[in-house]
């Protein structure tokens, strides 16, 4: 693969398969040291409480495979950028270029990449075409004035461009473009030295970070602080407290010493203070503040293998499952029958879901869970023209109706809060057999008459799902069109909360759209879509599509495709994490001919966005849900062509 992993490199000890951080590989690198029970000093220093790594001697554990980041690649990357933050002192020896190495991949002797800095040169430096080595100088860089500096160092196809501070970047032409075929086989990285005394860099190093495909510009600029932007800066390099003046900050450097000690339990004290501890059990390297340890580096959860855990066998099919706790009783499921005997209300107990109440209903399709101070309440979706609130009776134990709205044909009620209000919005799917394009609504909560009151009409066409998000101070509302009597491919609304009510935001076409999720990773947004199918008039309905990924721009204030995925009439998203694993479960219904295939776990690689991970047989998929209890993790599934619905364990190492 030519790009195998996203943001940052891979964490040693970690498995191969799963993103971490180079810029964690120095620290990490003692910690592996420790388990033979040695004694580590790892020294840091300081300038006005911003720390940075100092290497004060050569260092083998510096030094390590190209294989242990680059899992299953045999080629660099062909377009990607260098994050660094440094500090060297004006008073640094003028040395010759070749003693002044900072990061390079090296195999049998050779030079294949590598970033040096020399005076007032940054040096860029790879192996080219037909072996010989290529070399970009960028001039009057200025970094060797004892103050802090951030680098961005970006390749593209066709330019390099070196961004110092935040400041307008430099860009250099070249004459050829950077390899495509740039094998690194058998190589190694290097950071700081090649383990030689010759060529040590002498100065700070406080963060180190590849990026592959990108230029990580725009991630970490602009900034408030541009000599210290940090795209992910080490734990360790956080919480040291600020002393001295500020002048400390362009000057005076004070050192101190980190001991590592190893076991399984210690106690942390003001004596220890500063000090780190790794516990090879828990494969975590801790930082004592004084009082607790702090974590540095831990062992996550990670997926390891899916297991099938409960077989419940329901009334009728099942269109829909909402799980929520109720305080005093625990984790709940409400289950939307289709048949006219009701929809069930289970309880999870030691051996998997029971059933708790059954609820009168008549092709019921959703439940919506939500609660207002300390009160919990239900909303119902049926196919007749009207939708049933309920309420938790703390006394009775039980649910009992409390408020009756016309809708029609309600698919889906969603349940937010803003500036304190409580708000329903009910997605109306059609009226009568053939009238798609109605209104859905929007209800606010009435404390005065104690009820839900009608507060804004969007029209929508054959509406099938609301999810609501924000982002930052905003608040946004996204409904799923599926149909308007003639097509499927319609414009689904992004709206956005502005004076009281909903106003357009985004448009985006879907195709029989069936289900909005919404998620972030780290401080990215995104939108996924499920689409049905495609259909338009007496046509033929096209069932393998792709159901897509949008990520939000924040510069162009939209949302923009990230990933399409082929689906098989999808019907439902489902986002979860596990650890610092980030996961979509898709429920796939029917792909022209037959309701038994597979759902599909996707897992979050990165630069390659989501990649197929697990696959689930279901029948009639209608709905993932996922939850965890007593330290487990859970998926459960309902299927709307068979009674039953199926949990499945989560299980991890």
């Amino acid at each position: 693969h030519l790009y195998c992993i996203s943001v940052c490199f891979l964490l040693d000890g970690y498995s191969v398969s799963d993103c971490g951080c180079l810029r964690y590989r120095w620290i990490y690198a003692y910690a592996e040291m420790l388990v033979s029970g040695e004694r580590i000093h790892l020294y840091h220093r300081s300038a006005g409480g911003v720390r940075g790594i100092h290497f004060s001697s050569p260092d083998t554990a510096l030094s390590f495979p190209s294989s242990q980041i680059l899992v299953n690649c045999d080629l660099f990357p062909k377009e990607f950028s260098i994050v660094l933050t440094l500090k060297v002192s004006d008073g640094a020896p003028k040395v010759k270029e070749q003693h002044s190495q900072k990061t390079r991949v090296k195999s049998d002797g050779r030079l294949i990449l590598g970033l040096k800095f020399s005076g007032k040169r940054l040096h860029f430096l790879y192996k080219g075409h037909r072996g010989v080595v290529e070399h970009w100088v960028f001039r009057g860089t200025q970094l060797a004035d004892s103050q802090w500096h951030t680098l961005v160092l970006a390749i593209g196809s066709h330019h390099v461009k070196l961004t110092v501070d935040c400041s307008s970047p430099v860009e250099i032409i070249p004459s050829r473009p950077f390899p495509s075929d740039l094998n690194i086989q058998g190589s190694r990285f290097h950071i700081g030295s090649r383990g030689l005394w010759k060529g040590l860099f002498s100065g700070l190093l406080r963060q180190l970070v590849l990026v592959p495909g990108s230029d990580a510009t725009h991630q970490i600029c602009p900034s408030s602080d541009p000599q210290l932007a940090a795209l992910s800066v080490p734990p360790l390099f956080l919480d040291l407290p600020a002393t001295g003046t500020e002048d400390d900050r362009h000057g005076n450097t004070y050192e101190t010493e980190a001991r590592v000690s190893v076991g399984l339990e210690k106690s942390c004290s003001e004596q220890l203070q500063g000090q780190l501890w790794f516990n090879p059990l828990k494969k975590g390297l801790y930082l004592c503040d004084g009082t607790v340890w702090n974590t540095v580096l831990e062992d996550r959860k990670r997926l390891d293998y899916v297991l099938e855990h409960q077989v419940l066998t329901t009334s009728s099919e099942t269109h829909d499952i909402e799980l929520f706790q109720v305080p005093g009783m625990g984790l709940m499921a409400a289950m939307a029958h289709r048949s006219a005997s009701g929809s069930a209300v289970y309880l999870w107990t030691k051996t998997g879901f029971q059933l708790y109440q059954n609820i009168s209903t008549n092709g019921a399709l959703a439940w919506r869970h939500f609660s207002m101070g300390n009160k919990v309440r239900f909303n119902k979706d049926s196919q007749a023209d009207f939708s049933v609130i309920y309420k938790w009776s703390k006394r009775r134990k039980r649910f009992v109706q409390f408020q009756t709205l016309q809708t029609h044909c309600a698919r889906d009620w969603e349940a937010f809060n803003i500036d304190g209000h409580t708000y329903l919005a009910v997605a109306n799917h059609r009226q009568g057999d053939k009238n798609h394009t109605i209104d859905s609504v929007i209800y606010r909560w009435n404390r005065l008459s104690k009820s839900f009151e009608v507060h804004q009409m969007l029209q929508t066409s054959g509406a099938y799902d609301w999810e609501f998000f924000t982002v930052g101070p905003y608040y946004f509302l996204v409904v799923a069109n599926a149909f308007d009597g003639v097509t499927t491919s319609l414009d689904s609304v992004i709206y956005i909360w502005v004076n009281g009510n909903f106003q357009v935001f985004q448009k985006i076409k879907t195709f029989c759209a069936t289900d909005w999720e919404m998620f972030q990773i780290d401080s990215r947004v995104f939108l996924v879509v499920a689409n049905g199918h495609r259909l338009h008039g007496n046509g033929p309905s096209q069932y393998t599509i792709n159901s897509t990924i949008y990520e939000l721009d924040m510069s162009a204030q939209l949302f923009v495709r990230f990933q399409d995925i082929v689906t098989y009439s999808a019907v439902d998203w489902e986002f979860f994490s596990l650890g610092q694993e980030y996961f979509l479960v898709v429920a796939n219904s029917f792909n022209g001919e037959s309701y038994s295939l597979n759902s599909i776990l996707y897992r979050w690689q990165g630069y390659e966005g989501f990649v197929p991970v697990h696959w689930l047989p279901t029948i009639g998929c209608s709905d993932w849900e996922f939850f965890s209890a007593k330290g487990e993790s859970y998926l459960i599934y309902s299927s709307a062509k068979a009674p039953l619905s199926k949990v499945f364990m989560l299980k991890t190492y």
